[in-house]
């Protein structure tokens, strides 16, 4: 049958047993598994991050996927659906437009609040985000319905940022009503700060924090269960710490915003 002696017994050998890139595979498919059980949120491109960085491991997204698949391992997150925009605002348009490319930290910054139950009770959380690195700058939480204080404390968080450079800042927000007050444009008049907002009902005007409110909101609800605990003020804590410095981000490469600044010199 021209087939190798040796070649033959080596075969017969195997039978039963896994080669190496089976073996790999298998390991593969346990350490995913244990990521998802951590992170019930992330998909197979940021599973596949966490494992690099834990292990060293060398491999492609399209074998984490294909692992994936044949264990039924999903992200745990729900969709939205297409909603139509809205009319501009009338002392602030929108002046961002798209442009969200930013070349250093504080330039352009987004703000947006967030609600929270936990334990019967209602948390609004605002916070700011620089869009440079998608870190996290400034997060204040409050049990108060309709309370001003974490805008104003978030504000007063980025004007003493703003001591330390010289060049202009974009803060863009929706049309809540705190953020068209003219108290809120008092509190920052002495500052570089060129103001700019969505149009009304139209989040995808604002698509970088909009969209981390609902990737932040699913890891919360699916790794965290953060309506168990007992303070949810540490819980926040906690989670902007592991946000800013662990969490890995798909718009930085998978490093996490303080990594990515870091590397980059800021």
């Amino acid at each position: 049958m021209n087939v190798n002696r040796s070649g033959y017994y080596k075969w017969k050998l195997r039978q039963g047993k896994l080669n190496k890139y089976e073996h790999d595979r298998q390991i593969l498919t346990g350490l995913l598994k244990e990521a998802h059980e951590k992170h019930k949120s992330y998909g197979y491109h940021r599973l596949a991050a966490v494992i690099r960085n834990e292990t060293g491991w060398i491999f492609s997204d399209n074998l984490a996927h294909k692992c994936c698949k044949e264990a039924r391992i999903k992200s745990e997150v729900k969709h939205y659906r297409y909603r139509r925009p809205g009319e501009e605002h009338l002392l602030f348009s929108n002046e961002i437009r798209g442009r969200w490319k930013a070349t250093k930290p504080l330039e352009i910054v987004v703000s947006d609040m967030t609600c929270l139950k936990c334990r019967g009770k209602i948390y609004e959380w605002t916070y700011m985000l620089d869009t440079y690195n998608n870190e996290i700058i400034s997060s204040h939480i409050s049990n108060v319905r309709g309370d001003r204080r974490p805008y104003f404390s978030c504000l007063k968080d980025l004007t003493e940022k703003m001591k330390e450079q010289n060049h202009p800042l974009v803060l863009h927000t929706d049309q809540g009503a705190v953020y068209s007050s003219r108290a809120f444009l008092n509190a920052h008049k002495d500052y570089n700060i060129l103001r700019s907002m969505s149009r009304a009902g139209t989040p995808t005007d604002n698509p970088i924090i909009e969209s981390l409110n609902g990737w932040i909101k699913a890891e919360l609800i699916t790794d965290y269960e953060y309506w168990k605990c007992n303070d949810i003020y540490n819980l926040i804590d906690e989670y902007v710490h592991y946000f800013n410095n662990h969490r890995p981000a798909y718009a930085l490469d998978y490093k996490s915003p303080v990594q990515y600044r870091t590397e980059q010199g800021f």
